[in-house]
């Protein structure tokens, strides 16, 4: 080929391949409470690199504290399609909106009005949950979770399948699971005994008790925890839990255990001075981006593959018989928990009489509406 028809050819650059399933601007008019944009990677100087970008997927539901829709979880799985195949994406920032929640799991008012008591839709539902897992999982560059307040049930399992995650410590976490009609089996019995072992996994698994960033952080479900809370122009570390020592007088560590007693009301009135300022967050956010920037591209794409095996292993063992499962248990647990968490209110509680239930079951009385009606939360009133 001769010098002037090589400068005739279309460089390499405009004529790379597509590799994503659907066009961005396809999707991304359809998509409904998410937000994909990406941002100007940022050099050591703290200036934007020209040409390179870090992906920003952001929950946009906080009206329902970030909850996840059937047609959300579609625009999450398209997001991460397309941060993963974009040649010019260093990283990619999984966050919400406003700095209540990250993500508090499946949108239960969908639940309880649509999907409880029809298992077989649930089972389609539960494909696309699947899908959005795995693409996280799945992605050709690092994700960061961004975890801009509370992070629980599927929140947390789609937060633990991220490769990092930096919380602002006033954030909570945790599962719902048992106590709201279902199992934490779209991620977190995979990932928990991995990431912080067995018996701290049955803990958070099947008492669903919150815990705070900062016990987050010592368990090792993140990698990094900063202040939030602005009181007189400065910031303070979250005054409702313990951050200054470690032991108590018996030697247990109390790091990140949530106060009592005059130490919980001084600290109430202390948050209640103070105002929320996510900056710390970001910069943190930012630095890691930065640091992930100075890497060999595939060199780090092939050690975030190497490293997620023991959740790939674990997830992919489980997750059709977990969606099988949650399918058939719309018919009874969870069509019950999730009306009670949806119908419920402040002075009925959000749970099921737990003690009724069990009566009920113990007495070998079939699963029923009448069943579910005599241990709504109202039934109590």
């Amino acid at each position: 080929m001769s010098v002037e028809s090589a400068d005739s050819v279309t460089t390499a650059e405009q004529i790379a391949k597509d590799h994503t399933l659907v066009p961005a601007q396809v999707w991304l008019t359809a998509n409904k409470g998410v937000r994909y944009e990406k941002r100007p990677a940022k050099g050591e100087d703290g200036k934007s690199v020209a040409g390179l970008y870090n992906a920003w997927i952001t929950l946009d539901n906080p009206a329902q504290f970030n909850s996840y829709t059937t047609e959300m979880v579609k625009s999450v799985i398209f997001a991460f399609r397309e941060a993963s195949a974009a040649r010019d994406v260093v990283a990619v920032v999984f966050t919400g909106t406003g700095d209540k929640a990250f993500c508090t799991g499946g949108n239960t008012k969908e639940y309880a009005e649509y999907y409880a008591g029809n298992p077989q839709e649930y089972r389609g539902y539960m494909r696309l949950f699947n899908d959005m897992v795995s693409a996280i999982l799945g992605c050709d560059k690092p994700v960061i979770c961004r975890v801009n307040g509370m992070r629980v049930g599927g929140g947390q399992e789609i937060g633990m399948a991220c490769d990092f995650s930096i919380a602002q410590d006033l954030a909570r976490f945790g599962q719902a699971g048992p106590k709201h009609g279902s199992a934490p089996i779209g991620g977190a019995t995979d990932f928990l005994p991995t990431m912080i072992g067995c018996e701290q996994a049955m803990v958070s698994g099947l008492l669903c008790e919150p815990f705070s960033a900062h016990k987050a952080y010592r368990l090792g479900v993140i990698c990094d925890v900063v202040p939030a809370l602005k009181v007189d122009g400065s910031y303070v570390a979250n005054p409702l839990v313990w951050t200054d020592r470690y032991l108590d007088e018996c030697g247990r560590i109390i790091h990140g255990e949530p106060k009592t007693g005059a130490a919980a009301a001084e600290g109430q009135a202390l948050l209640k001075r103070g105002t929320v300022d996510l900056s710390l967050l970001d910069e943190k956010v930012e630095t890691l981006c930065t640091k992930l920037l100075y890497t060999f591209p595939d060199c780090t794409t092939k050690t975030v593959e190497e490293l997620r095996k023991p959740k790939l292993a674990a997830w992919n063992a489980n997750k059709e018989n977990s969606r099988d499962w949650l399918a058939l248990n719309m018919m009874t647990e969870a069509r019950a928990g999730f009306r009670a968490f949806n119908e419920g209110t402040r002075e009925t509680g959000r749970e099921v009489d737990f003690v009724a239930l069990r009566r009920a079951l113990a007495a070998n009385r079939r699963w029923s509406d009448e069943l579910i009606e005599s241990i709504m939360p109202r039934a109590r009133l």
